[in-house]
């Protein structure tokens, strides 16, 4: 399997969100669309740029929701 089997979303999580209600939003897209965690970065500020991942597929998925 090489990166083209996969699409990916970049989100930015402001400083307000706290860790755990950033986890329950990912959870909730890792449920109902199939994305997962490839990578989070935390900025000093309190930012965190997240990177989803899903595996391509020929039919429609759902997007992201926020």
């Amino acid at each position: 399997m090489d990166a083209m089997d996969y699409e990916y979303a970049p989100l930015r999580l402001p400083p307000n969100v706290d860790r755990a209600t950033a986890a329950a939003q990912l959870a909730i897209q890792a449920e109902f669309s199939g994305w997962e965690l490839a990578r989070v970065q935390l900025f000093r500020d309190g930012t965190r740029q997240v990177v989803l991942r899903r595996r391509r597929v020929n039919q429609p998925q759902p997007g992201l929701s926020y």
